[in-house]
């Protein structure tokens, strides 16, 4: 796993524009601690920093291939192809040959057999950019699902590309502006594909190829979910997803460093720890080495509420002894997660404000852990999404909102779609954004995209409708967090529930069989339930923990005290002030205010880190 950058401008010499290039890969470190490295050309500069895990030596990038002295291509990647030994069979068969044994060179040579058609081809999460220096052509491709980040930045004569904002951000020509639909973006509970909150800063869309030419840029969607008639009975069905996962999990543990699971001991990373373990002993290997997160005093603190029952300790240490699990617990305490220098840490690695407080915080603590001992993770994202795990799945009020059901299914949503993290902004301010009337387009818009099957059950129709905007307005929300969170600390995360195979099947099996016996992921229980002990197979949802110590909201509010006798600071300018004085009065619940508080903390440290220019 990687970090790429790079420059194309069809009206000036690259060669000389090496200091830019430095300062734009320079960003990228925390993605590639291992090596770095530049490609430069007249008219293109590809920059990489490279996280070795497949063929450390032979990997090195950027990547050309050349012929009679002279460059054909070169390409600057990050991600994982699962499929690279099929494909180079494949291509060894056409006349192709190798120097490493890396799937970076089986990308390259791939392009060169199939053009931009390599894409279809490809089995993983990646994005990459080759440079064609026969036809002077650009392509950014970015996996299915949108695993993988990748930004640009079209100029007057080529574009600016990186896998984050920061690389960009770092270019001379791209400054950090952000106007009202880009605060609009950020706080909406709605991604759109392909926007960014910085004007100017696009995404290459999750399974889409972005081709720059001297003419101009232009965008070719490659994969998409498509309506497709489920013929299969239920166990069938079920015996598939399982044979899925078996494939998918023995793919994605090929890895030449150190390789672990993300074991919270709920359903969907209990199901990917235990059949890397299985696959694992099938193999003669060692056993499964598996990480948890805890924190101090939990145990004593921990209360159930509406979305978490139990605690997670206890289901993942017993996992672990389920399927022998080489099993550690990193713990954190409050000091930690309120640690300043932590906080701006979190917000460094999302490049943006306004994510998950603490959970943001705790998850790359998490990882820096984990990476003292291992460079690669399994994780079991993504499977609620696909398989309608979360809460709104599954109350008719959230199903039958005119609006995304997450957001519908959220409390003391206001009648400007401010939530309960906005509730220390400027009313006026809220006003101009009119978040509801935002979000209510955005979610338009994604419904026209929902492929249907004719003549569908009215039921089974909306329940495809949830699953699509689960897939491709929510998912990508979490996707992104893991890959931040995680390549911030150098350590590569992969989400065996993306494979596209298992997405485009799943999401065509009518809702009545995910939902088969009344419960959440009824499907993936019973394709998994026999490498499970019981008690994990049949534990109730819980999402990701937040830390319950009552002192965390105390030294949030603490610090907001302290921001407002600032009278320097800039997010001052964005808050309400009778909001702010009922926020910090003696006899105001510290929890009550938690995420607004957090919000707010979040927006000045990225106002002031970013030197942002706000254009509202």
């Amino acid at each position: 796993m990687c970090g790429i950058t790079g420059w194309v401008a069809y009206d000036r010499d690259l060669t000389l524009e090496r200091p830019v290039l430095d300062a734009m890969t320079a960003t990228q470190v925390c993605r590639g601690p291992d090596a770095g490295g530049l490609h430069l050309e007249r008219h293109a500069a590809l920059g990489h920093r490279r996280l070795a895990v497949i063929d450390v030596e032979g990997g090195v990038q950027p990547m050309t291939v050349e012929h009679d002295g002279r460059t054909l291509a070169a390409l600057t990647y990050s991600g994982e192809v699962y499929n690279h030994r099929e494909l180079r069979a494949e291509l060894e068969a056409a006349g192709h040959r190798f120097r490493t044994r890396s799937d970076t060179e089986v990308v390259l040579h791939a392009y060169l057999e199939w053009g931009e058609h390599l894409a279809e081809r490809l089995n993983g999460m990646f994005a990459f950019a080759v440079w064609d220096a026969r036809s002077e052509e650009l392509l950014l491709v970015r996996d299915r699902m949108g695993v993988k980040p990748l930004h640009y930045h079209p100029t007057p004569d080529g574009v600016v590309f990186g896998s984050e904002p920061k690389a960009l951000l770092a270019h001379p020509d791209v400054p950090a502006v952000v106007d009202l639909d880009g605060l609009r973006e950020l706080l909406a509970l709605a991604r759109t594909p392909g926007l960014t909150p910085y004007r100017g800063i696009a995404e290459v869309r999750p399974g889409h190829v972005v081709r720059v030419r001297r003419t101009g840029v232009t965008v070719r969607r490659y994969w998409a979910l498509e309506a497709r008639e489920h013929t299969q009975d239920l166990a069938t069905t079920v015996a598939t997803v399982r044979a899925l996962l078996d494939d998918i999990v023995h793919r994605q543990l090929d890895a030449d460093v150190p390789l672990c699971s993300l074991l919270s001991g709920g359903l969907d990373s209990s199901a990917v720890t235990a059949l890397a373990a299985k696959a694992l002993r099938a193999a003669g290997a060692g056993p499964v080495r598996s990480f948890a997160v805890d924190f101090a005093g939990q145990s004593e603190h921990f209360h159930p509420d509406a979305v978490r029952s139990t605690p997670d300790g206890p289901y993942a240490a017993l996992l672990a002894r389920y399927v022998g699990a080489d099993h550690r617990v990193i713990e954190l305490d409050s000091t930690a997660l309120t640690d300043r220098a932590h906080r701006i840490a979190a917000l460094r690695a999302r490049d943006l404000p306004g994510g998950f407080g603490d959970m943001d915080t705790s998850l790359l603590l998490l990882f820096k852990g984990v990476r003292l001992q291992s460079t690669v993770a399994l994780s079991g994202e993504s499977a609620d999404e696909l398989f309608g795990g979360y809460s709104w799945f599954h109350d008719p009020k959230a199903v039958n909102a005119d609006d995304f059901p997450w957001a519908a299914s959220l409390t003391g949503l206001g009648g400007a779609g401010a939530g309960p993290r906005e509730q220390l902004l400027d009313r006026g301010l809220l006003g101009k954004l009119d978040l509801a009337g935002y979000r209510h387009a955005r979610y338009r818009e994604a419904l026209a995209e929902v492929p249907h099957l004719p003549d569908a059950d009215p039921f089974e129709r909306r329940m495809r409708e949830i699953s699509y905007l689960n897939l491709t307005r929510f998912v990508c929300i979490l996707l992104d967090r893991k890959d931040r969170m995680s390549m911030a600390t150098g350590l590569e995360v992969r989400v065996p529930f993306c494979d596209h195979r298992l997405v485009q099947y799943v999401f065509n099996t009518p809702w009545s069989m995910k939902n088969f016996d009344g419960r959440e992921k009824s499907l993936l229980r019973a394709a998994v339930r026999n490498v499970l002990p019981a008690e994990i197979a049949d534990r109730m949802k819980a999402p990701y923990p937040s830390v319950q110590d009552p002192h965390y909201p105390e030294m949030l509010r603490s610090e907001l005290a302290e921001l407002t006798a600032s009278p320097g600071a800039p997010v001052l300018d964005l808050l309400d002030r009778r909001g702010l004085a009922d926020a910090l009065a003696p006899d105001t619940d510290p929890q009550s205010v938690r995420l607004s508080v957090d919000l707010a903390l979040d927006l000045n440290a990225w106002l002031t880190e970013y030197q942002v220019s706000l254009e509202l």
